[in-house]
């Protein structure tokens, strides 16, 4: 019997341990949701797009990004910002989800906007909080690592609240489609907490060529940008006063000190914001930004390319969604919504059949979807 207890002891004792961290720091998450999805058009569509889709599994991308910060963070401190367009998929994906925390945006004025009236909201609500900030369509492979390194992050940015971490990760090939970070050269600009180290960061870099990811592949001190960060509430609005004031003073007009929205009034507003990235506007403008290199299974699941990395092939290499049967056909992406699709003898194909439209196309050519798509909306109205 004493053995019995000192046993159940221990295991409270341990607990204790591991989850009294989190309780020191009042850590919110936001999820933005607002994105057009257009690289996986002709499935992402502009009344659904792929966050509210189901790609890897049972559950869609943005079920997937909430029940993975449901883990350590309380629902009732989860965030979901959209446009308005957008409020009924968040409300029927994620109905647990307070209505008082969905943020709408009017219409998308991309993310420096969108961070700063969220950051205002969840002020008010939660003074001086920890937020973590992260998109709604992404794939993390690994939860309990991501979950050890939001813990490092927000203990950094809680012993120094004018700080900013971003979770970069380590690249595996010379990836075109994705931000990059440059980090200085160890030892210079590195702090560590809790067994992680921490690396100051120097550049923000857009989207490259394939000859410059090489090269950033090879110099070794680059990261993929993941678009998470972690600051404080307070810090945010800080810096969105000192680097964006247009922005500010109009959100300011919108958001009582409470964080409630004056709907009508943001509604009128906020075609006078700004429309520029938080990295344009803001992290490239301030210095005290530290990045954490990570490798927890990552990825943004940005075009139909990356369903290749990680979908269940056949034996002959295709990946199918939906009624499909294939005769010598190979290496190809089959999606059908509704009806059964029979390839025989194609390879390299890209085939998407929804309710609305049959896309039939190279492989090849699928970076260019955003561009196919603007043209075939544009010509639309002549086809029908």
């Amino acid at each position: 019997m004493v053995e019995n207890r000192m046993n159940i002891y221990i295991v409270l004792f341990l607990t204790y341990i591991l989850y009294s961290r989190w309780v020191s720091i009042l850590l919110c998450a936001l999820v933005m949701a607002g994105g057009k999805g257009e690289r996986f058009w002709p499935l992402s569509t502009a009344e659904k797009p792929k966050q509210f889709l189901n790609l890897l599994g049972e559950e869609t991308m943005i079920q997937m990004t909430v029940n993975r910060l449901k883990r350590f963070i309380p629902q009732e401190r989860i965030f979901i910002v959209t446009i308005k367009d957008f409020v009924g998929h968040v409300k029927e994906q994620l109905p647990f989800i307070k209505e008082e925390n969905i943020i709408i945006e009017p219409f998308g004025r991309n993310t420096a906007p969108c961070i700063g009236l969220s950051a205002l909201i969840i002020n008010g609500i939660f003074p001086n909080s920890t937020l973590v900030i992260v998109p709604s369509d992404h794939l993390v492979v690994e939860e309990d690592k991501f979950s050890d390194s939001i813990q490092a992050a927000c203990e950094l940015t809680d012993s120094t609240s004018e700080i900013i971490v971003t979770l970069g990760i380590t690249p595996t090939r010379p990836e075109t489609g994705y931000g990059y970070i440059q980090y200085r050269d160890i030892p210079r600009g590195e702090r560590s907490i809790s067994g992680f180290k921490f690396k100051k960061v120097d550049y923000f870099k857009e989207k490259p060529d394939k000859k410059t990811a090489e090269k950033y592949l090879k110099q070794g001190n680059f990261l993929w940008n993941s678009g998470i960060f972690v600051w404080k509430t307070t810090f945010i609005v800080e810096l969105l006063r000192r680097y964006l004031p247009n922005t500010y003073n109009i959100l300011c007009k919108v958001v009582r000190e409470n964080g409630a929205v004056k709907d009508d009034d943001l509604e009128e507003c906020y075609k006078y914001v700004e429309s520029i990235s938080v990295d344009h506007g803001i992290l490239e403008k301030t210095d005290n930004i530290y990045v954490l290199p990570v490798d927890f299974g990552w990825d943004d699941i940005g075009t139909w390319r990356s369903l290749e990395r990680f979908k269940n092939k056949d034996k002959n290499n295709n990946i199918c969604f939906g009624k499909i049967e294939n005769y010598n056909s190979n290496n190809n992406i089959i999606i059908s919504d509704r009806k059964p699709v029979v390839t025989v003898g194609v390879n390299d194909l890209l085939v998407v059949e929804t309710d609305q439209i049959i896309f039939i196309g190279k492989k090849e050519n699928i970076d260019n979807i955003k561009e196919i798509r603007k043209r075939f909306i544009d010509k639309k109205e002549t086809l029908v």
